[in-house]
């Protein structure tokens, strides 16, 4: 993947433990998550089930509530947790000495995400 498809985010501290940050695209926003082991994941900023936008839902753990009806979203891969189904796109993040670094092209893997 080249390094023109990847932009700086910011400072791992600038999100909160188990907060997220949108990244806004013509094509779609970008939930940028930190979970309360620093871990960072990025996934479409769009509920699989009604479009609601998880970057405000509620982080635990490695998945994210939505705020509209609850669904679990896994941080990990994007999916709905069981018994839900669906698929929120994800994007692969780095960090490098501290800042967040975010891919603008999404893994494959997630059908009409």
């Amino acid at each position: 993947m080249s390094d023109k498809n990847w932009i700086e985010v910011g400072k791992l501290e600038d999100i909160p433990r188990q907060g997220a940050r949108v990244v806004r695209r013509s094509e779609g926003d970008i939930a940028v998550f930190r979970t309360v082991e620093d871990k960072v994941f990025a996934l479409r900023d769009k509920c699989p089930h009604k479009g609601g936008p998880l970057s405000q839902g509620i982080v635990h753990d490695n998945r994210v509530a939505c705020p509209l009806h609850d669904w679990k979203i896994s941080l990990d891969t994007g999916e709905a947790v069981a018994p839900d189904e669906g698929c929120a796109a994800r994007f692969p993040v780095r960090i490098e000495n501290g800042v967040i670094m975010l891919s603008l092209t999404p893994d494959e893997g997630c059908p009409n995400a």
